[in-house]
């Protein structure tokens, strides 16, 4: 009686779920992915054996962050949902390299970060996840005390120190310029490429200062790293606030450029509230592959997007939510830096690389969570078509599509509640909209579909057959209660026998 009751009740439970047009689970894309990006030393400390020279009041040096911290929290990132890492370079630095970017040896790990041994545990842990592994790969420049720059046999390797009219041979921050025309510079660094690649079994690199570097270095470069690993990634990251022809980039082999063009746009359309949208899509750079284009509000060369929200004198958790909702739902990788989780703020660098803090309230965590859930669920979000239906007073409302299945996205990012209305011809006739954000339900009334979207609010939905009478539902449920009054008659019938 007991097996036959729950086997009713499971069967309650399946038929009362909403079902949408399910499309069929293919190879996961690089579009897919969605990356948590992390300043290694910023992070979380995890083994003090290598807190040599620590300080961590001091922004300017290092504060002991590691591999192992990493390691650590490497469901912590998982579980939020997202399927990739970056890090800012692993190798050996100068003093004071916390960042990762004045390179010394372009074979060893730091010493504050932990051994190639633990990077290589690192990486394995990540895999067992199912999560993939980016690191920076810097190719512009060494730290200055780099046993190059005083070698003469090395002196070809620089560019001459001097003002240059040419952003790619410029010494940036006084940082020797490496001389990429440079046929043993430019074998060194390919050669040094590859070796990671197949010491640790990373997945990509990210490239900084990728404008800095000529075209046809990194045609060669893409070329050869890409023969050591298939399905090997790489992600080029342009000066700070420079806008770059992404196409060329993309055409010599780099895969994804982050998207400064937009993303200075997005900060503006949801650092406060009221904003038009039109103009973000329209601030893009073009791209060969769109969908590979890596967006994001802030990262660490910029000032936090939780500051321009404060500086707007605006609850940073509100606008989060709406901003993240849009940076997940539109087409391109959403690269997430570390901290956002907790709305961290700051300044210009190295402001805007404070230590992470995990002793904090879980509400952009959880947000994070849903928002990485519905992305990793809905293939319409990374693979589909992208149309605009409404942009008006800080509400914007747009459409994905990927084969059978159709999602609307609703973000109200102004200061009242706002009605839409969508026509049969935007959507289909005869379906209902169910959200999978917060569990609203739109029914196609009068060949209209009415959204109601609360002020700071937002709506995934997904555009489905019409439920009307659930019969299997309520059969089950007519079973489970004829079940229930036979089980209490039995304990009855029972119990006057014991008597």
């Amino acid at each position: 009686m007991k097996k036959i009751t729950l086997l009713f009740l499971t069967f309650l439970l399946c038929s009362s779920l909403p079902a949408h047009a399910a499309v069929k689970k293919e190879n996961r894309l690089w579009q897919d992915e969605s990356i948590y990006s992390i300043m290694v030393d910023r992070f979380n400390d995890g083994d003090i054996k290598d807190d040599m020279d620590v300080n961590a009041k001091d922004p300017f040096a290092y504060n002991g962050g590691d591999f192992q911290g990493i390691i650590d929290k490497l469901d912590y990132i998982h579980d939020m949902g997202f399927t990739s890492i970056r890090l800012t370079p692993i190798f050996d630095n100068t003093k004071n390299g916390y960042h990762g970017y004045w390179i010394k040896d372009f074979y060893k790990t730091d010493e504050h970060f932990g051994s190639i041994n633990t990077f290589q545990k690192l990486v394995k842990e990540a895999h067992k996840r199912k999560m993939r592994v980016i690191i920076d790969f810097v190719t512009n420049n060494t730290a200055l005390d780099h046993p190059w720059v005083n070698d003469p046999s090395k002196k070809n390797w620089y560019h001459p120190k001097q003002n240059q009219s040419d952003g790619e041979n410029e010494w940036v921050d006084g940082l020797p310029d490496l001389n990429q025309d440079n046929p043993e510079v430019k074998k060194y660094l390919i050669e040094s490429a590859k070796w990671w690649i197949n010491k640790t079994d990373i997945d990509g690199y990210s490239l900084p200062a990728v404008n800095q570097v000529p075209l046809s270095f990194w045609t060669d470069f893409s070329k050869a790293v890409k023969k050591e690993k298939k399905n090997f990634f790489l992600m080029g990251v342009p000066s700070e606030d420079t806008d770059i022809d992404a196409v060329k980039y993309q055409n010599t082999g780099i895969d994804s450029v982050f998207n400064y063009a937009q993303s200075v746009k997005l900060r503006k359309a949801f650092a406060t509230t009221n904003q038009s949208f039109s103009n973000v899509n329209s601030g893009s750079v073009k791209a060969a592959k769109p969908e590979l284009m890596a967006n994001f509000f802030d990262n660490e060369y910029t000032v936090r997007f939780t500051t321009d929200i404060v500086d707007n004198r605006q609850f940073p958790g509100s606008r989060w939510k709406t901003a993240l909702t849009y940076l997940y739902t539109t087409p391109g990788i959403p690269v997430y830096y570390y901290g956002t989780d907790i709305a961290l703020i700051g300044g210009k660098t190295p402001d805007n690389r404070r230590q992470m803090n995990f002793r904090t309230e879980k509400d952009l965590i959880d947000y994070t969570t849903k928002v990485g859930e519905l992305r990793n669920q809905l293939p319409s979000l990374t693979r589909g078509t992208m149309d605009m239906l409404y942009d008006k007073g800080g509400m914007v409302v747009y459409k994905r599509v990927y084969k059978g299945e159709t999602s609307i996205i609703a973000i109200n990012n102004s200061t009242k509640s706002q009605k839409v209305m969508l026509t049969d011809k935007q959507l289909a006739p005869d379906k209902e909209l169910r959200g999978l954000l917060a569990g609203d339900l739109v029914r196609n009334h009068n060949n209209e579909y009415i959204l109601i979207v609360d002020r700071d609010n937002s709506e995934i939905y997904v555009l489905t057959e019409k439920s009307g009478l659930n019969f299997p539902f309520i059969a089950a449920l007519v079973g489970v209660v004829i079940l229930a009054l036979i089980f209490v008659f039995l304990i009855i019938k029972r119990g006057r026998k014991a008597e």
